[in-house]
């Protein structure tokens, strides 16, 4: 039996609980993965709200968590290209990550860099991956202007890195809590809220190139007027609002290979997830309620101990 955290029905935090499991097997094209470490992302308390019910199904009880880093402890048949004791980061999909023991496919992991901590390497297979695809998406060249909308969370800081490495210039709009962080990632940061758009305006009077929305709604509408090209606007947040504009929602490139790119990035040192808080596995809870509050700057991970 192993530990995990997870929950039982879909609803609120009250669904959530310690679990013990059994070591689930690997099938073919599967690894069993010793965990050593796993990201914590708003997703994964939407998918426990039953929220994204409609595009997957879960058996319960079902473990939390959708992206790790460790080591491979087993593997299932036809699988090649690993060895039992590699380390591996990368998104289990359904399978969940908030325990000691999970599966991955060998399509939605890369080998970790020997450079990169566990820590970090958990931290970057989601919202690093949905930031790489969102900025390959947008064929920015260096000399161009972006902005995010939503800069300060996970998804905002790796697309700032992304850019900035790429020699892009970066707006983020974001609290006024979070605009240390945001600038210190390379962007200007911009208040959102009521006069955005002057404020927007005063700091890029030219416009911008294009516009990563990580928000959606009356945020994506207010600014997007700032894009000198309504064809250059991806959102991860909200198709409706971003097509009605001219914009497109973000499409998504193959796992493992974006995963190859993130892990080059990170082992240069031009991308760091900015961890800010870690958990145990006992701790689980409070690492899911520091995200889904909203305040959380950066990402959270847990560790396994």
């Amino acid at each position: 039996m192993v530990m995990a955290y997870g929950f039982t029905q879909y609803g609120d935090a009250g669904t959530q609980a310690m679990l013990d499991l059994p070591k689930p097997e690997p099938g073919p094209g599967q690894i069993l993965v010793k965990v050593h470490a796993a990201g914590v992302n708003p997703v994964d308390w939407k998918i426990r709200s039953g929220l994204l019910s409609g595009a997957m199904t879960l058996q319960f009880p079902a473990v939390l968590g959708r992206e790790v880093a460790g080591t491979v402890a087993a593997l299932g048949p036809g699988v090649e290209r690993y060895e039992i004791g590699d380390e591996i980061f990368g998104n289990t999909g359904a399978e969940g990550g908030y325990t000691e023991y999970t599966l991955v496919r060998t399509d939605a992991i890369a080998r970790k860099p020997p450079t990169v901590s566990f820590i970090d390497a958990a931290a970057l297979p989601v919202a690093s991956a949905t930031a790489y695809d969102a900025i390959e998406q947008l064929q920015l060249r260096a000399g161009d202007t972006l902005l995010i909308n939503g800069a300060g969370g996970g998804v905002g800081a790796a697309a700032t890195q992304i850019a900035r490495y790429r020699g892009v210039g970066v707006v983020g709009t974001a609290s006024a809590a979070k605009h240390g962080f945001v600038a210190a990632l390379g962007a200007m940061p911009i208040t959102y809220g009521d006069g955005v758009a002057e404020r927007l305006h005063e700091a890029a009077p030219n416009g911008v190139t294009a516009i990563l929305d990580l928000v959606g709604g009356d945020a994506l509408r207010e600014v997007a007027g700032a894009a000198n090209d309504s064809h250059l606007i991806v959102t991860t947040a909200d198709p409706e609002t971003a097509a009605s504009l001219g914009g497109a929602y973000i499409e998504r490139g193959t796992l493992a290979d974006t995963l190859a790119r993130i892990a080059e990035l990170a082992a240069h040192g031009s991308l760091s997830p900015h961890v800010q808080e870690l958990f145990s596995l006992e701790q689980a809870g409070e690492a899911l309620a520091a995200v889904e509050s909203g305040h959380a700057q950066g990402k959270v991970v847990i560790e396994m101990m």
